[in-house]
């Protein structure tokens, strides 16, 4: 299985200035194979390969263009490819019927956010797990934190910049996992997420929501504030930006933080876990409910769910998303449309008179569904 591992690297002056150069490189690359498929198109209706474009870097390109020749040449390879990904989605978009916006953008030299991806050969890439140090291409070894070791054939490493400033390399590895997969338990769950709480689970436990936005909401309205008034393009104004930028991190990463030891612990515990299909796109359009809805992350709580219940063989099962969990005695299966209000919290069936708090019944009638797809 391929799996990634990200560590933290601090390069020195010169390796910084190898590694912005190559960002700029293969920006450039990228932005003028965009045009020149684009102006093909427009002209003769044709479309150039990633292999006539890599062919014609290698062969014309850099005779002409000499600076070039000074950063990884797989970096400029890999981002010829990722133009060609990028350009054969917008047609099947355009297919489809649903691209309005035209054909891919060009990529600004004013981003904030900076990366590239080299590819292994000839040992170009290594890892000193004992030295804390990388190895990588045109840059030779790099102070890093390595704190997770690894076993298995390193395929490539994609090295990002961040907007915070802040220096990253995902390695991707061919590996086999020791812990694969879970011993299987005879236990299974059902899941409803939610905003006062993360999710409430059929065996009745909560999971408050941490509210990651919120707790850091002031400081950072301070920040931005302080920002507006900066003077654009001064030195003050980068200082400010790179605070916002690591205060938004922060918070980002105590989210995922959160998303992950949750999903894991769900999936040792569990052999079949059910959850919604909730419409995420569609509920962050009101406008009441958008930060609170995007802070929370079910998007991505699910999709760790999912690929991590494939990897330790777990079974994984979204109901649908019209499903009426909330108006569903799930007891009897009596269908109670007065809980169609939020506000509702507690009700009583009228068929079998048992007592629900509507979350956790909601949560119980989502596992029997789910158990009912499955059989």
């Amino acid at each position: 299985m391929l799996k990634a591992y990200k560590y933290r690297i601090y390069p020195n002056k010169e390796q910084k200035e190898q590694l912005a150069k190559t960002f700029g490189c293969a920006r450039f690359v990228y932005n003028y194979y965009l045009a020149e498929k684009i102006k093909l198109y427009e002209d003769k209706q044709e479309s150039l390969s990633k292999i006539d474009c890599n062919n014609h870097l290698n062969r014309e390109l850099k005779k002409e263009l000499i600076w070039l020749k000074e950063v990884d040449k797989f970096a400029l390879t890999n981002s010829i490819y990722n133009l060609d990904t990028a350009y054969q989605h917008f047609f099947r978009r355009v297919k489809q019927g649903k691209d309005k916006t035209g054909f891919p953008r060009f990529k600004s030299r004013h981003s904030n956010r900076l990366s590239y991806t080299t590819n292994f050969t000839n040992n170009n890439i290594k890892i000193d797990f004992s030295d804390n140090k990388i190895k990588l291409p045109k840059l030779k070894w790099i102070e890093a934190k390595v704190h997770r070791e690894f076993d298995g054939k390193i395929k490539s490493a994609n090295i990002v910049q961040n907007s915070s400033g802040r220096y990253y390399v995902s390695i991707l590895v061919d590996t086999e996992a020791k812990d694969l997969p879970l011993p299987k338990v005879d236990k299974t769950i059902g899941l409803d997420l939610g905003i006062s709480n993360f999710l409430i689970d059929s065996d009745g436990n909560t999971i408050s929501n941490p509210k990651n936005l919120h707790k850091h909401e002031r400081k950072l309205a301070k920040l931005q504030r302080q920002l507006a008034k900066k003077q654009k393009t001064s030195n003050n104004r980068n200082k400010m930006r790179i605070k916002v930028a690591r205060l938004h991190e922060k918070i980002s990463d105590t989210r995922r933080d959160f998303l992950h030891k949750l999903s894991k612990q769900i999936i040792n515990e569990n052999q079949v876990i059910v959850s919604e299909d909730l419409n995420v796109r569609g509920m962050v359009r009101n406008h009441k409910l958008a930060k609170a809805i995007s802070d929370v992350s079910w998007s991505e709580f699910t999709r760790q769910l999912e690929y991590k219940a494939n990897w330790y063989c777990r079974t994984y099962v979204k109901i649908d998303r019209l499903f009426p969990s909330s108006q569903l005695c799930s007891h009897c299966g009596f269908k109670n449309t007065k809980t169609k209000s939020l506000s509702v919290r507690e009700w009583t069936c009228d068929n079998c008179g048992n007592e629900h708090n509507r979350d956790i019944n909601a949560s119980r009638n989502i596992l029997q569904e789910g158990l009912r797809m499955l059989a």
